[in-house]
């Protein structure tokens, strides 16, 4: 017993010596420090509470604010959704391309949290004491459909921030799930809190179904929410790996083509289009605890709550550990699998109220798997982006994804008609009886099943490995480091880390996988334990064996990721890229505005091209794309005329936009002055978009020529470096 303390103590020191040592700086090859992952979950804390007022206005029958209290049918409420949707598409364009091209002081997302936090807060506040009770139903709709869209406004650019912020805390994608889940772990008290909280508060005065409780409750979250996001946002980083130029600046047609090519973008967004059907079931749970047994039940929801909540502790501890196992890939395969199982169970036992809360407990334990690996599968799908197009992307992912939008104009039906069809109208009185609440239920379990097996099958495709995301983050590293050199802007640091990326490239190079020899591992955990210097040498011969296999499986998992920075290396020497580095040097002799009268040769070129391997699919990939890019130059020359195309003087759109307009008339004259000039750009840019592509690739090839200098000047920096330390 006292060996079992003594070594609990010694683990306990051990681990806040380890604290205390990263707290400040970031262990070797990592890049956030404790400090900085301790100020992220108490950022997040604020991101939990900050809306909460704002998340409960929401056009949907399950909705207990605007649908139970407000009291708005549910074909109301999904009209209503479906014309603010439509109205978001544009909206959503705009703050996509806002956050791609906007980079406030302060990063590229954190400035939009602290600019959207109070907006949020003040305008749910302002709507929940609005006279609800003494107006006409047209009227009730009317508003609440007005405040909706306000809200989304700000909500949009708060979440998705938020969101993306997660994504680019650091390239290290191991690092990043840990952190997502650290932090994860403190920020979710706020919901531990306000779930047990408010619903048992509620249950004990006015109810959820009534707007009282959500004009005393409520606004007290969101106002300290509101003053913990402001202190905490200003404490943390952002990480993107970018030349220091900053890289080139994206108009929203052309990031949305690019998304477009993006196949790991389609996959998650395909699997999304049935999310509707597969989140169905969360009604379940508060209806039976406020609809069933006349509603007695309704007080002990919070507390219910609060249980389930807690397995997202466990799930958060779990999910690096299984992702450095099995990948994210897998896990989410996995947990889709399990959550199609427990949708079953909960089929058959959803009449009883303790059945359906361990179901949802365990089902919350799988889910949350989810708020880690699928951030991380975007994170890593941006990064696959920015290695295989050169443009860095991250605001227009969410715009294309829209289209989800469009499909659930007509997908989205299919749940209010079901309410409806089983008896659910304006009057949500009737969930108190029985017999209508559990065959809606019935019918209601049965389509989240099929969406759950719906949402797994696109997965199926998905390949983006961690050794392939660890490829291209390591060849990012290196082309940015080529590009400062370049550029004359680099620091020591810099091309120490690129340099010795390109040098274990050189030593793995060739080099053959091993298999991993677990044999040491199987005589370690056979030998004697009884006495306690058996015991001693046995767990020292197991880690020892441990040690062992970790190294040959990173051995094993360098191979591949570091293949990717070999061929990146020889690329410009390479007959398969030869082909596109001669066809931008003719591009690029040509000038700026040429007529692109050889296309259809080198269209035949394009299809002569090698398809044997990776590299030459790669680069047969990439000429067909220079081809089409010359066609669309081709045809907005033909229509415009190569005169006519010119770059517009950026003096002119700082004069309409600071131009004085006193009159009606004025101001729409401003509106297609600065609308002739976006468009005069647009399409010069377009027009000139080969000859820009063509650029940026003999820069690029010209940069990897200074390979010498910069191991020249990396020799120094170690010999000066090792000068030091004697």
């Amino acid at each position: 017993m006292n060996e079992r303390i003594n070594t609990l103590k010694s683990k306990a020191k051990e681990i806040i010596a380890i604290g205390k040592k990263y707290w400040n700086v970031p262990p070797k090859g990592n890049y956030v420090p404790y400090k900085e992952v301790a100020t992220l979950g108490a950022a997040g804390f604020g991101v939990q509470w900050t809306p909460i007022l704002a998340g409960t206005i929401g056009l949907d029958a399950g909705n207990f604010l605007v649908g139970h209290s407000i009291g708005l049918a549910p074909m109301d409420l999904y009209i209503m959704l479906i014309v603010s949707n439509a109205i978001g598409i544009p909206i959503g364009l705009f703050r996509g391309w806002y956050f791609d091209n906007h980079h406030m002081k302060g990063g590229k997302f954190i400035p939009f949290m602290l600019r959207t936090a109070f907006p949020i807060v003040g305008i749910s506040t302002l709507f929940v004491f609005l006279p609800f009770e003494h107006w006409e139903y047209t009227v009730k709709a009317v508003v609440t459909f007005f405040f909706y869209l306000i809200l989304q406004f700000f909500l949009c650019f708060y979440n998705e921030g938020f969101a993306y912020l997660q994504q680019i805390i650091t390239p290290n994608a191991q690092e990043r799930a840990t952190v997502m889940s650290i932090s994860q772990i403190i920020y979710s008290l706020a919901p531990s809190i306000s779930n047990f909280l408010i619903p048992t508060v509620a249950g004990l005065t006015y109810g959820l179904n009534n707007i009282q409780t959500y004009r005393t409750i409520y606004p007290a979250f969101a106002f300290v929410g509101l003053i913990v996001n402001t202190i905490f946002f200003r404490k943390v980083k952002e990480r993107l790996i970018l030349p220091k130029s900053g890289g080139a600046s994206v108009r929203i047609i052309d990031a949305l083509r690019e998304v477009a090519k993006n196949k790991y973008f389609w996959i998650t967004t395909s699997a999304s289009w049935v999310g509707f059907l597969e989140n169905s079931y969360g009604i379940v749970l508060s209806w039976s605890f406020v609809y069933a047994y006349g509603g007695k039940y309704e007080a002990t929801l919070g507390v219910v709550n609060t249980i389930i909540g807690n397995a997202a502790l466990w799930s958060m501890i779990i999910a690096p550990i299984l992702i450095s196992k099995i990948g994210k890939r897998n896990m989410l395969i996995m947990c889709n699998i399990l959550n199609i199982v427990l949708l079953g169970f909960l089929y058959f036992g959803y009449q009883n109220l303790i059945f359906v809360s361990v179901i949802f407990f365990m089902n919350n334990f799988i889910n949350v798997f989810g708020n880690i690996y699928f951030p991380n599968i975007q994170a890593d799908m941006r990064d696959y982006h920015q290695w295989k197009t050169g443009v860095r992307v991250d605001g227009m992912f969410g715009p294309l994804g829209m289209i989800s939008t469009v499909l659930g104009f007509f997908t989205g039906l299919i749940i209010p008609s079901i309410y409806e069809h089983m008896g659910l109208h304006d009057d949500y009185s009737v969930l108190y009886g029985d017999e209508m609440r559990n065959n809606l239920f019935h019918v209601i379990i049965i389509c989240a099943v099929i969406g759950a097996f719906l949402n797994l099958i696109p997965y199926l495709f998905y390949d983006l490995t961690e050794n392939k995301h660890n490829g291209y983050v390591l060849v990012l590293k290196i082309r940015a480091m080529f590009e400062d050199y370049a550029n004359g802007d680099i620091s020591d640091d810099e091309i120490e880390e690129g340099m010795e990326i390109i040098h274990r490239a050189g030593e793995l190079n060739g080099a053959k996988k091993t298999d991993i020899d677990r044999s040491a591992l199987k005589a370690a955990k056979r030998l004697p334990k009884k006495t306690d210097g058996e015991k001693a040498e046995r767990k020292e011969r197991i880690k020892a064996a441990k040690k062992e296999i970790k190294a040959q499986l990173k051995f094993n998992n360098d191979i591949e990721s570091y293949a990717f920075v070999s061929e990146e290396m020889a690329k410009f020497s390479s007959d398969s890229f030869r082909v596109l580095l001669d066809n931008a040097k003719k591009t690029y002799e040509n000038g700026t505005l040429q007529r692109y009268d050889d296309i259809d040769f080198e269209r035949g070129q394009a299809k002569a091209m090698p398809k044997n391997n990776d590299e030459q699919k790669k680069a047969r990939a990439d000429m067909f794309e220079v081809v089409r890019t010359k066609k669309t130059a081709r045809k907005l020359i033909e229509k415009y005329g190569i005169e006519n195309i010119k770059m517009p003087d950026e003096a002119i759109r700082e004069e309409i936009q600071n131009r004085e307009t006193p009159t009606m008339g004025e101001s729409m004259k401003a509106k297609r002055d600065l609308k002739a000039f976006l468009k005069a750009k647009s399409i010069y840019e377009r027009a000139t978009a080969p000859y820009e592509k063509a650029r940026r690739l003999l820069a690029q090839a010209e940069n990897y020529t200074h390979l010498d200098e910069l191991d020249a000047l990396y020799a120094q920096i170690i010999a000066k470096r090792q000068a030091e330390t004697v």
